[in-house]
């Protein structure tokens, strides 16, 4: 792509929403708050929604973002997003849930697991809660081997082999995710407690490792099938996953 002047207006509208979070491995780049109109239930509930980037180079202004986001194709990889509902910076309590991507399930509604529905629950819960945030990350697609690695899997599975079994024959660890850059950009949205909607004890172990403030935390099940039972009873029996009934 041909590098172009930006134009002043231009740079004066996004600096304003464009905020550079610096690590020991390079910085990472929060775009938002955008007002977003979310369809939940029929309703349109109105959400803020941030976007952010992980960078190795760190660059010197904002012109210098702009050029270098502009000439890589950034298309060919997915960025997170963070939907914030209500006071989420300044209110006493706040929900928050770390959603890692599904795209058979959150896209086409697939039943062999549960990520639909807790995609969409965990949302009505922040509503309902009157403040809170939904992580939604991209790298985290399978556990974190990817969406063409989850399908290999799923053959696996079609074949006998349970969840773990299936990563595991694959080359892979049962569970990769890396929740260190969504912690990162939740601690420069929000300093006071959260409470973590989640059935899985290593999110919260992730959160309070890094000192996050957390207050505590809410299960979420739900959606059992006979398509998703057994992925479900591998999530508890093998995964770890604290249980309905716990």
């Amino acid at each position: 792509m041909i590098s172009t002047k930006i134009d002043s207006k231009v740079l004066s509208i996004l600096e304003e929403k464009i905020q550079l979070i610096k690590s020991d491995v390079g910085a990472t780049y929060l775009v938002g708050p955008i007002r977003l109109p979310v369809n939940l239930d029929g309703e349109t509930v109105v959400f803020q929604w941030y976007s952010w980037l992980q960078c190795e180079e760190v660059a010197d202004s904002l012109e210098g973002i702009i050029e270098k986001l502009s000439s890589s194709n950034l298309a060919d990889f997915q960025q997170s997003s963070v939907l914030v509902y209500g006071d989420f910076k300044d209110a006493d309590e706040a929900l928050i849930r770390m959603h890692s991507i599904c795209h058979t399930g959150d896209i086409f509604g697939s039943k062999r697991c549960d990520c639909g529905f807790q995609l969409k629950q965990s949302m009505r819960m922040i509503v309902e809660h009157g403040t809170g945030a939904l992580f939604y990350l991209a790298n985290h697609e399978g556990r974190g081997i990817g969406l063409f690695s989850k399908a290999m899997a799923y053959v696996l599975q079609e074949n006998g082999y349970d969840t773990v079994e299936a990563n595991l024959n694959l080359g892979f660890v049962d569970d990769s995710r890396d929740y260190s850059d969504a912690i990162q950009v939740l601690k420069a949205l929000r300093t006071k407690p959260v409470t973590l909607i989640t059935n899985n004890p290593k999110k919260l172990e992730a959160l309070q490792s890094s000192g996050m403030n957390v207050a505590g935390r809410t299960p979420l099940w739900g959606d059992i099938s006979e398509f998703n039972e057994k992925y479900l009873k591998t999530k508890i029996e093998r995964s770890g996953h604290i249980g309905e009934s716990s």
